[in-house]
């Protein structure tokens, strides 16, 4: 019997051929390692897997629905356009999967405490959300840039009960919110536990992330047969870190007719610092406890990187989505910062969806795409999160165009 490639990957160490792995200070060895059998102890058992059934039904609303783009698809012509709605998901985003689940485990080690970077502030809301319903405390690391940007994530977390410690060094976003959350997580490992909030970091968080976030893909699989009694053709997602994108490709990996696309933040251009184009433009190089492809400086250092989504403005990413890559499975796309503007005003005005400007990527795409492609051919996006949390910034710097549909 054949093993399937979820159940194959990664291997034991956490690596997916070359990509992936644990590269972390002595320190955190110990609490990594019973993170890992932690996690392989509780993912099958009964309890666990029905304490998660009844929270994704009873508490955050899911299954999330598969929503045909009419109006969209007709604007666009050729393909089928298809949204996976985790914009309908508790809290606006697809986070909350990862996160519900993170804090059972954390409360299955008898943590006191959660913390976890955020860039958009989806990671952040949806932790500082689990965090309340399990009762434990939470802190939430930011960018100072990202906390002016996402205003309404910031505030919604501290409502939540959650502190937000800005990130003041560097280019005061995604990257430096990891660094600062994990230097506090460094100084108390023992009541603490460092929820990853995509399929980043070391060994088991990769992994993790995924298998929670599959929730997905696999909903999105019977939902999409449903509608046109077979799979789709192609299935889009925006990648910064690569959670969504990991989730909605999970149920599909093993299906060779089903083309895989991740779309990277193209930015403001090609020129370093620009841009978040990790798989496009990056080498392997380790960065945050794991080895993957990275944006790298002229020293070898993580390069800076600029997109107008700020859950993806990531000088790396997930080490599957490099895996993938390399073995052709799964395609990269381009959408650059005018492009995720066009296509959040786009959904907005045709459909009565507002996307998150990081899902906006994959509609981008999606739009692009749909144009080349013949009306009997299909496109699935993950529309990750809600636009909410962007409206301020969106109006401010691009005023409402006329409607042009």
């Amino acid at each position: 019997m054949n093993t399937s490639y979820l159940e194959s990957h990664p291997d034991e160490n956490g690596y997916f051929g070359k990509f992936g792995g644990s590269f972390i200070p002595p320190v955190l060895e110990k609490p990594f390692a019973e993170i890992t059998q932690a996690y392989k102890e509780i993912k099958n058992s009964p309890e666990f897997i029905n304490e998660l059934k009844y929270v994704r039904k009873h508490y955050q609303g899911r299954p999330t629905p598969v929503t045909f783009a009419q109006n969209l698809t007709k604007h666009c012509g050729g393909a089928k356009i298809y949204l996976k709605r985790e914009d309908l998901n508790h809290t606006g985003a697809h986070k909350l999967n990862h996160c519900m689940a993170e804090v059972i485990l954390a409360k299955h080690l008898g943590k006191k405490k959660v913390i976890a970077e955020t860039g958009a502030g989806q990671h952040g809301v949806a932790l500082a959300t689990a965090a309340a319903y399990f009762g434990l405390e939470c802190e939430i690391h930011m960018g100072e840039v990202d906390i002016a940007k996402e205003h309404p994530n910031v505030v919604r977390m501290k409502i939540l009960g959650a502190k937000v410690v800005p990130a003041t060094h560097g280019l005061k976003t995604l990257k430096e919110a990891v660094d600062s959350a994990f230097e506090a997580y460094v100084k108390d490992p023992d009541s603490t536990i460092y929820c990853i909030g995509s399929v980043v970091g070391p060994h088991p968080f990769p992994m993790m992330v995924r298998d929670f976030q599959s929730v997905i893909g696999f909903e999105a699989k019977e939902q999409f047969m449903e509608h046109e009694g077979k799979l789709p053709d192609n299935v889009i997602a925006c990648v910064g870190g690569g959670s969504n994108a990991m989730g909605i490709f999970s149920a599909f990996i093993d299906e060779p007719s089903v083309k895989l696309y991740g779309v990277e933040p193209l930015g403001k251009g090609e020129k370093l610092g620009d841009h978040a184009a990790t798989l496009t433009y990056g080498e392997e190089g380790i960065m945050h406890g794991f080895n993957s492809i990275m944006l790298k400086d002229a020293e070898g250092n993580p390069a800076p990187v600029h997109s107008i989504g700020s859950g993806i403005d990531y000088p790396s990413v997930g080490p599957e989505h490099a895996y993938l890559k390399e073995i052709g499975r799964s395609n990269v796309a381009l959408c650059n910062d005018d492009e995720a503007i066009e296509a959040f005003y786009t959904l907005s005005q045709l459909e009565g969806i507002i996307p998150a400007l990081e899902s906006a990527h994959a509609v981008a795409y999606a739009m692009k795409l749909a144009k080349t492609l013949p009306a009997d051919q299909t496109i699935l996006v993950n529309l990750s999160g809600r636009g909410d949390k962007d409206i301020d910034y969106v109006i401010e710097h691009y005023p409402v165009p006329n409607a042009k549909f």
